[in-house]
Order: C-alpha cells, then sequence, then structure tokens
C-alpha cells in the first residue's frame, strides 16, 4: 500500500500529511536505528482519528505492530495537542475583539457577535475511577466538550476538563472563555441555545417569542448559531474516530480531542477539503435548565441586563429588516 496516498483512509491530501509532518516532526524524518520516519507516524496518527475501529486494525493497515501502533498514537497526540495554542485562538484584547466583531458582520446579521458556543459529547470507554460522573443524561460515558468557533469555522477555544454528567452552563461559567468574553469593552458576544443562561455576553433565543420583532431574533440567531453545529459536524466527519467510541486510557483521551480540533483548524488553513455529508451530525439538545441554577442578586442583575440587551438587538435586527 502506498502509505499516505488515499484520503478517505487519512482525510488530508499526501500533499498536506507532509506539510503536517514538516510543522509537527521536523526532527524526524531520518529512521537511523530502525525508527518510523515521521511520515509513517502521522499517517498512523492520522488513520486511527479516521478509522473508529481498533489499533491493530490500523497497524496491520500501516504495516506495524499494534503495540507500535499504541505508542505512536500517544506521542503524536501529546505532540499535536501541546501547540494548540498556535492554531486555537479566542481572541482576548479589545483589538482582537474589534476585529472579529465586522468578520463575523460580513457573513451574519447578529451585531457585534464574535462566535457561537456550544458543547459536544466524545465517547470514551468506562473509567476505571469516578465512573458515574462520565455517564452523560444520553447513557453513555462521555467528555462533554465545549468549543467556540468564528464566522470562518474556525474554532477559537476548545475546553475538554469536563466529565459528560456535567451541563454545558456550568462548564462555561467556569472556563477561561466566561472569564474573557463577560470582561471585554466593545458589546461582544457569544451566540448560545437555550441551555445557557442570557447575559450580555451570550445571546440567547427568548424562550416564547411573543411578537414579530422577537420571532425574527430567534430565527436569526438560531441560523446564525447552527455555524458551531456544523463546524462539530465537520470535525466529526473528518475524523470519524470521534462519531464512535474512544478506545484508550481517559488519561490520554483529552490529548486526541484537542488534536482533532488542531488539525481541523489547520485544515482549514490548508484548504484541505473534505467532502461532507449535506445532513452533518446536529448536537442541539433542546435542553432548558432550571433558573434554579442561577442565584444571588448579581446573577439576577446579570440575566435582566442580557434581556435589555438581548432586546436591543431584536429591535435592531427588525429596523434593519425593514
Amino acid at each position: 500500500m502506498n502509505i499516505g496516498s488515499d484520503k478517505t483512509l487519512y482525510r488530508f491530501s499526501k500533499e498536506n500529511i507532509q506539510w503536517l509532518v514538516d510543522y509537527f516532526l521536523p526532527s524526524t524524518s531520518e529512521t537511523r536505528g530502525g525508527g518510523l520516519d515521521g511520515f509513517t507516524k502521522m499517517c498512523t496518527y492520522l488513520r486511527f482519528l479516521a478509522d473508529p475501529g481498533f489499533q491493530c486494525g490500523i497497524g496491520e493497515d500501516i504495516g506495524i505492530h499494534q503495540s507500535t501502533a499504541s505508542r505512536i498514537i500517544k506521542e503524536m497526540a501529546f505532540i499535536i495537542s501541546q501547540r494548540a495554542a498556535e492554531w486555537i485562538k479566542f481572541p482576548e484584547t479589545t483589538t482582537e475583539f474589534k476585529a472579529e466583531q465586522p468578520l463575523w458582520s460580513t457573513k451574519y446579521k447578529m451585531p457585534f457577535a464574535v462566535g457561537a458556543i456550544d458543547c459536544t459529547h466524545f465517547k470514551i470507554k468506562k473509567p476505571l475511577n469516578n465512573c458515574d460522573e462520565y455517564i452523560c443524561r444520553k447513557g453513555f460515558f462521555s467528555i462533554n466538550v465545549q468549543a467556540t468557533c468564528n464566522a470562518n469555522e474556525l474554532f477559537t477555544s476548545v475546553d475538554v476538563s469536563w466529565p459528560g454528567s456535567v451541563h454545558d452552563s456550568r462548564i462555561f461559567k467556569n472556563s477561561s472563555v466566561h472569564n474573557v468574553i463577560k470582561s471585554n469593552d466593545v458589546e461582544a458576544y457569544l451566540l448560545g441555545d437555550e441551555g445557557y443562561g442570557i447575559a450580555p455576553w451570550l445571546m440567547t433565543p427568548f424562550k416564547n417569542p411573543s411578537n414579530p420583532i422577537e420571532a425574527l431574533y430567534n430565527s436569526t440567531i438560531t441560523k446564525e448559531r447552527i455555524i458551531i453545529e456544523r463546524c462539530f459536524g465537520q470535525l466529526k466527519q473528518r475524523f470519524a474516530l470521534f462519531q464512535y467510541k474512544i478506545r484508550v486510557d481517559i488519561e490520554i483521551v483529552p490529548q486526541i480531542i484537542i488534536s482533532g480540533f488542531v488539525l481541523h483548524n489547520i485544515a482549514k488553513h490548508l484548504n484541505d477539503t473534505y467532502e461532507y455529508s449535506t445532513d452533518l451530525e446536529s448536537n442541539i439538545e433542546n435542553v432548558v435548565f432550571s433558573s434554579n441554577e442561577i442565584s444571588g442578586v448579581t446573577c439576577n442583575q446579570i440575566r435582566e441586563n442580557g434581556k435589555r440587551k438581548r432586546l436591543t438587538i431584536a429591535n435592531m435586527l427588525s429596523d434593519n429588516s425593514n
């Protein structure tokens, strides 16, 4: 088999696989002492991400022993995930927020938005410790991964630190993205679904739209926040492992997931297209959490400020549509 020549097996063109090797493994091109070259290592890892099967089958495809494939998978997951900050960047400064806002508004209608946010579950095998925490509401073991994306379908943040039982809203409130977005001074916000609490920095739909202005707002935000679902769908179709179960020890699962997000953004950078299905997986949960999750005067003020901002945006959308 001509390793790396079949894009259906590796999800990148052979030319771009070499680009990945040069970028991530610039010092492993030689094979003195019987070691595998960087190209074979990269192909092994890409084959692992693209195949929902087992490591032994991947080893047979590449022509290496299962134990070698396992070692390479751990090595490559670490190497790629370690460089995530170079490819997954959420705006932090006023200048960066101001740069993201027109990027969104040139493609969409929600004013001042800088991206969309949601969570998606990655199935894992049963953990040895605290396994109950990893059972999601759908009844399987998972990690609940939060991500944001921008108007160019690039992931701008990813949080892989929470087990499957944790609600999306709790993950957001404890994330670095929350701390950054709530402190911005240019009216920037993210688009979220009903599972999140309304805030000046996070717009969500009206629960029960009561007039045409609110209905137009709901229609607009629903159409625009679907971009994060599209990004999740592209990620999971390019790397089919993420559609099924990640059959490795829990300790390296976060690195594997992060590596997939990094490679998604790199594929966009390289314009390495992949034939996605028109029926991308929908991650919309349509879950509305109890208002009891938000308590205290400060949280009530945040919610009311968010509602006022949402109404202002709804009126702006209505005015622009006339």
